[in-house]
């Protein structure tokens, strides 16, 4: 990692050096206030349906007397969605969340990878300090007092927020060359980290990068469009075998 405040720079999988901006305290607020409408709609879509189903009339009212249906049934779940939301929905999204998503960040570790379950458990859990006293504020303190922008959660479970750019698989050095012919060895680490990353690229992204690497290698992407998936992804896995084969 770097010294520097504008962002993480890692070694990828491939051995090139990226560059990844930490996210500050409007990105971090940006997707937090999306993921907690997801959450609040999500939880109350529940209690709602649910409430509607067990009172078997239009009443949302919770029986007079304590009911063990009423509350594993419709009070339960409703809470667990809502308060599990964040852990279950990161270790699903390999570190991201609608949220983080529409709001271009995403979780990683010190070495730029994905966090594992047992970090974004213990971030999640520290949600309860970064809260104090209310609306996150202790974690916003934080944020804005720390060197790399980290809440308290973030500190305990060795992780950052980081802006999620796409082009960072391209880096300039590589990406603005004209080369023709087969892969050199640094466009066979650009198209090995391309294909890395191709799961969580959209596929307009998926197309713009593909492109890119197969013009600059005197490749003719012919009529693909934009969401031929798999003969982009074929076209550059040809690229890797011939260069293995040579």
């Amino acid at each position: 990692m770097n010294g520097e405040l504008s962002g993480l720079t890692v070694d990828s999988v491939t051995g090139i050096d990226v560059s990844l901006p930490l996210a500050g305290p409007g990105a971090r607020a940006t997707a937090f206030l999306i993921d907690w409408i997801v959450r609040l709609l999500l939880a109350l879509a529940w209690f709602v349906v649910a409430a509607l189903l067990y009172n078997g009339r239009l009443s949302l009212a919770p029986p007079a007397t304590n009911d063990a249906g009423w509350f594993g049934g419709v009070a339960a779940p409703a809470s667990g969605i809502y308060f599990l939301y964040h852990p279950i929905i990161e270790l699903v999204m390999r570190g991201s969340t609608p949220g983080k998503r529409m709001g271009g960040v995403r979780i990683v570790t010190r070495d730029g990878g994905v966090p594992g379950a047992g970090a974004l458990l213990v971030r999640n859990v520290f949600r309860l300090i970064d809260s104090v006293p209310m609306f996150y504020g202790l974690g916003l303190i934080t944020v804005m007092l720390s060197r790399e922008n980290l809440r308290i959660g973030d500190m305990a479970a060795g992780t950052l927020l980081v802006f999620d750019r796409e082009d960072t698989l391209l880096p300039a050095t590589a990406a603005t060359g004209q080369h023709s012919g087969r892969l050199d060895a640094a466009g066979a680490e650009i198209v090995a980290e391309l294909l890395e990353r191709w799961p969580r690229l959209s596929p307009e992204a998926r197309a713009r990068l593909a492109r890119k690497l197969l013009a600059r290698y005197g490749e003719d992407p012919g009529d693909l469009g934009d969401a031929a998936e798999d003969a982009w992804r074929a076209h550059l896995q040809r690229l890797t075998d011939e260069r293995e084969g040579s």
